[in-house]
């Protein structure tokens, strides 16, 4: 067996080109509210939204996209509907635990709209159906913890791969 002796040599610029493309292709989240746009994409650019807090008008916002009346995001958060309306209506920031819940729905969100194939009508019907993989709860019951929406998330992630959940 002969054996090739040319040796490779590393291009730094072909590799941060190679590098810039696979971040393209990173996800990117978006949410926009009350006039303001946040945007991450890593974990660090997360940690800054989250203490720098994200407004009260973006429960609103999640609602919408899930279909879920300001009321039941409302308990979903613990929040009283008079202190909601006097922070919206201060454009008040929500803390940052609340911040988390909000942008970690805003993933499970686009995760769950992209593996039903973009239908948002058919997810939002899977978020209000018992499951058996999450203990016959409701997807949507459990949105109120990091917890239940990692479990939602893993649930999402069998169907993706196409085990039942």
């Amino acid at each position: 067996m002969k054996t090739d002796d040319k040796k490779i040599k590393f291009d730094p610029k072909k590799s941060i080109e190679r590098a810039l493309l696979v971040k393209k292709t990173y996800p990117k989240w978006r949410l926009a509210a009350e006039g303001k746009e946040y945007v991450w994409e890593s974990k660090m650019d997360k940690i800054g939204i989250i203490r720098e807090g994200v407004p009260y008008g973006t429960l609103e916002v999640i609602g919408n996209r899930i279909n879920l009346p300001v009321k039941k995001m409302l308990h979903i958060f613990d929040l009283p509907q008079t202190t909601y309306n006097k922070k919206k209506k201060e454009k008040s920031l929500l803390n940052g635990r609340d911040s988390e819940i909000v942008l970690l729905l805003t993933e499970l969100i686009d995760f769950g709209i992209d593996v039903f194939n973009n239908e948002q009508d058919k997810f939002q019907r899977w978020l209000k159906k018992t499951n058996v993989a999450l203990g016959d709860n409701t997807p949507e019951s459990l949105l109120d913890s990091i917890t239940g929406i990692q479990e939602v998330r893993n649930c999402l992630n069998r169907l993706e791969f196409g085990n039942l959940a």
